[in-house]
């Protein structure tokens, strides 16, 4: 046994090389039970230990547990080791806490005022021991006692450094486990300026203690903004040999860097000029660094350098500001493409592919198509290649698409069976958002099918259906390339869908050449029936029944397949049933009535495609939020929006070019078929319709570009009509329109606001500030998301606001809204549909409970009663459709009078719910209103009956 020395506990030693010693695991039990045995009677029969012996004995209690025994006993002495004033006893004391002591253990009062005690201790010994333990248990019931305790070390002017330390990373931990029992409100400012200490130690345990606090409440730690653009500028500045103790492998503080760096993420760009420039200055120091020669040829300095780098150009990403700094970030990922390592081929075309969604540094991308490919063809590493796949995505545009897709198309026959589903939806979504030939797109979707037919979910093969549907000029196209497809000997099941599906709409465009005749179609169809499930048969069912509707000539032979037993007594009941009604539509109906079952389908409604969301869902990090809005910009005239998540096939946008070019504005969330909307008188082109299935209440206006509009102002008027509905166009002039598009739940909101560029030139500085000064501040909390700052002509843009109620308000949040165009600046101040009423949810009750509840709202601040003119003529339903807009219930049979309307609502607010009782009574004879509004909170009621005024 080697020899023990100093405070080294020679009986622990011993015990130690015993358990070595055991030749079997039975004789080990033994000699642990025989000590077990003899620390008990130590601890129960021997009342004068002292702390050694205390120690030694926890000592073998605490690597008996680590053996994996349990331990039931010696967790008071364990305590009692706390009071002690050496080091080494109070050292063991803690370990055994934060190992076998639980939170919930009924010590652990005595535990953390042990704690307190040794947090006020002048030793930072015992302090920084305390600290430990905290962060190891890290409980609830430390964290509410101990809450200003542990910042108070953390600010205080006599803290050394080394507690200091071991304070901001306890506190983090806490933060993390029960954050809400921190109150740090207080110590903001102090906590923040620690990024300005003279330790290095402390500013980098601050600086992940700050970031943590930011990402909880970013506005009130906004001032370590400049600190650390500061403190980040010293570092990058320096030598490595002016931070000697703080330097690794050649690079200064690359920890403290990362942390900074990331710290900075939390924000947008410094508004500052001062600190934005000193900020800029910094990445262009990194990113010059970066090109210099290595000072080492060992992989540490290599990784240090390159962590601080790639977080550098993760802030020029989020930044998204400066053009020359993204081009620059760009063309240093480049050189990283080719590199030897792995992991950075990886990184670089992660980081690419947040570049490629960002105006200023696409073009820049794009140069690196030609490696990028390569990489996909030639990597070993599976999830290089697919990095490589989602960066084709992102760099795909008008001018690439082609390209792009064929060589994904090529890679697709030999890529990896974990990745074709994700490649096959960004190939679907490629072909068809920057189609501007669809026999193109015919094309890749058929070849889809033939390649990666397994692969390919219904919401492809629906979406290529819907085109062919909606586009004249591609039905005979489509008929033909489908047939020749399906002539071969191995035809995949989803070919053999969207065969059947289109020759049964079109197959008489090509029915005039005999190599395609009606019966050679059918008999090709045909061929292919038993080897398909009974999905695709009854697809095949339908075919032949517009068969006989497009070629009468072979009635008789469809007929004669209906007839067959197989379909006749079919095991299906879907396709049992499909060949008996099929059969008798064919035998009883005339060819008149025949014709008008079986026409042609109308064209689908445009609505988005669900493919993108498909994608979204699989792999939500391949595809960048900014993607959409980044690209809608440089979209062709013929490209669908697709965004939705649709359970059933969603319908294609079909809308053509206007005859000036100009890009089309395309629908958002259409319900139902809407022909072709006429053009606009303007020359920029038109906007399809957004908000027709969606309108509601007060009537809706047509204009010339299929939009509802309050006409070119933004009064009052104009903005009281989103009272009742949630959907329309709150502005319109000659330049712009915008729309709106909201939902709301309980006290929760989303509000779209759509920005269209009515004219043919750009918009550029575009800016969309929101305003809720005053009341609001406190009465709505509204995160708005960045709006593009330039918008071309014929084009539409997309900012979303989320908002939650907080309590009752009656004002309206303000959009400050500029841009230039044609080299004019334009500002204009619109008020956001949001309105009290519209978190209210309807409630159902009975007459006795309205009642009772009405007569126990009797206070005056409780009621509001307005009399006033019918200011359209009284009408029943649409008083109740007026009413059941306006967020309340139509509670039928509870008021006497049976022309009197009584209705009932909730108003849901962050932390209260108020009821809402109506009651408008009509006056025919005099055409007026009395309306009442009681509710359970003051003024609630005087706002709403504001509102709901002048409604009828």
């Amino acid at each position: 046994m080697p020899a023990v020395k100093g405070d080294g506990m020679r009986g622990l030693a011993v015990f130690i090389s015993d358990i070595r010693n055991c030749k079997s695991k039975e004789a080990e039990i033994k000699r642990i039970n025989k000590e077990l045995a003899n620390i008990r009677n130590k601890f129960k029969g021997d009342k004068t230990l002292d702390g050694y012996q205390k120690k030694k004995y926890v000592c073998k209690l605490l690597f008996i547990f680590l053996l994996g025994h349990d331990i039931d006993f010696g967790h008071m002495e364990a305590v009692n080791l706390l009071s002690s004033n050496k080091y080494t006893e109070k050292q063991i004391g803690y370990l055994f806490i934060s190992v076998l002591i639980s939170a919930s253990s009924d010590l652990m009062k005595l535990v953390i005022q042990s704690i307190k005690n040794d947090l006020g201790s002048r030793n930072p010994i015992h302090v920084n021991l305390a600290l430990q333990c905290v962060a190891n248990i890290g409980s609830r019931e430390m964290a509410d006692t101990l809450s200003s305790d542990i910042p108070r070390l953390l600010v205080s002017g006599d803290t050394i450094d080394s507690v200091k330390q071991s304070a901001a990373l306890t506190l983090l931990k806490l933060l993390r486990s029960s954050h809400d029992l921190i109150p740090m409100g207080e110590w903001t400012s102090r906590i923040v300026h620690l990024l300005n200490d003279q330790h290095m130690g402390v500013v980098t345990s601050a600086a992940s203690l700050i970031e943590a606090l930011v990402k909880k409440n970013p506005e009130e730690y906004k001032g370590c903004v400049s600190l650390a653009v500061s403190r980040l500028s010293r570092i990058v500045t320096s030598s490595y040999t002016d931070l000697q103790d703080y330097t690794y492998y050649f690079v200064p503080a690359p920890w403290l860097s990362v942390k900074l760096l990331r710290l900075l993420q939390n924000y947008p760009p410094p508004e500052d000029p001062s600190v934005r420039t000193r900020l800029t200055e910094c990445l262009e120091t990194i990113l010059n660094k970066a090109q210099e020669p290595p000072k080492s040829k060992k992989v540490q300095h290599s990784n240090a350098k390159n962590a601080v780098l790639f977080e550098a150009i993760n802030l020029i990403i989020h930044m998204d500001s400066d053009p020359n700094l993204l081009v620059r970030a760009c063309n240093q990922l480049g050189q990283f493409l080719q590199h030897k390592e792995t992991n950075l081929r990886y990184l670089a075309l992660e980081s690419m592919c947040l570049l490629a969604t960002s105006e200023f540094s696409h073009e820049a991308v794009k140069k690196h198509q030609d490696t990028v490919i390569t990489a996909l063809k030639t990597e070993r590493d599976v999830s290089v290649r697919q990095r490589a796949v989602d960066l084709l995505y992102a760099m795909c545009d008008r001018t690439n698409a082609e390209e792009i897709v064929g060589e994904m198309l090529e890679y697709l026959e030999t890529a990896d069976y974990s990745i074709r589903e994700e490649m096959v939806l960004k190939v679907a979504i490629l072909a068809e958002k920057y189609a501007v030939d669809y026999t193109w797109y015919v094309d890749v979707i058929l070849n889809l099918i033939r390649i990666a037919g397994d692969y390919v979910s219904e919401e492809v093969w629906y979406r290529v259906i819907q085109i062919v549907i909606n586009r004249d000029d591609v039905q005979g196209y489509a008929a033909k390339t489908v047939f020749e497809a399906l002539q071969a000997p191995a035809c995949h099941e989803n070919m053999v869908k969207v065969g059947g599906y289109i020759l049964g709409e079109f197959g008489n465009l090509i029915a005039g050449d005999p190599r395609s005749s009606p019966v050679v179609q059918f008999q090709l169809l045909h061929s292919k029936f038993h080897l398909c499930g009974p999905a695709t048969r009854g697809l095949l069912l339908s075919t032949y029944i517009k068969f006989i509707n497009l070629f009468p000539e072979i009635k008789p032979q469809i007929q004669d397949v209906l007839k067959s037993d197989n379909n006749m007594r079919n095991p299906d009941v879907e396709l049992q049933q499909r060949a008996i009604e099929y059969l008798q539509l064919s035998s009883v109906a005339s060819q008149d009535v025949l014709a008008t079952v079986l026409e042609e389908m109308p064209p689908f409604p445009e609505r988005e495609s669900s493919i993108l969301a498909k994608l979204k869902k699989k792999k939500p990090s391949s595809v960048p939020e900014q993607t959409e809005a980044k690209e809608q910009h440089r979209l062709p005239a013929a490209q669908m929006n697709i965004n939705a998540a649709d359970s059933q096939p969603p319908p294609v946008s079909v809308s053509s070019p206007t005859s000036s070019g100009s890009a089309i504005l395309l629908e958002l969330d259409s319900a139902a078929p809407t022909s072709a909307p006429a053009p606009s008188t303007g020359s920029a082109g038109y906007l399809v319709d957004v908000f027709d299935s969606l309108g509601g209440g007060g009537g809706v206006v047509g204009t010339s570009n299929g939009l509802e509009s309050n006409g070119t102002a933004a009064g009052d008027e104009g903005l009281r009509k989103f009272i009742l509905k949630h959907n329309g166009v709150l502005y319109e002039n000659d330049l712009l329109q915008i729309g709106i598009k909201s939902e709301f739940r309980q006290n929760l909101a989303r509000i779209g606001v759509f920005y269209g560029n009515k004219t043919s030139f750009q918009f550029t500085n575009f800016k969309a500030d929101l305003n809720t000064t005053g009341p609001l501040a406190s009465a709505l909390q509204m995160t708005p998301k960045t709006v593009e700052p330039t918008i071309d002509g014929g084009a539409q843009v997309q900012q979303m606001f989320n908002i939650e109620c907080l309590t009752e308000f009656s004002q309206n949040p303000t959009l400050d809204m500029s841009y230039i165009h044609s080299g004019a600046a334009q500002k204009m101040t619109l008020k956001l549909p949001v309105f009290l009423n519209k978190f209210i949810e309807p409630a159902e009750m009975n007459s006795e409970s309205f009642f009772t509840r009405w007569k126990a709202l009797s206070q005056p601040s409780q009621e509001c009663q307005k009399i006033f003119k019918a200011l359209f003529p009284i009408d029943t339903e649409q008083t109740k459709a007026k009413l059941i807009g306006f967020g309340v219930s139509i509670l039928e049979g509870i008021d006497p009078n049976p022309d009197n309307f009584v209705s009932a609502g909730i108003l849901h607010t962050r932390n209260l719910q108020t009821g809402c009782l109506v009651r408008l009574e009509p006056n025919k004879q005099v055409e007026m209103y009395r309306l009442t509004i009681r509710s359970t909170k003051d003024s609630v009621a005087s706002i709403l009956g504001d509102l709901l005024e002048g409604q009828f």
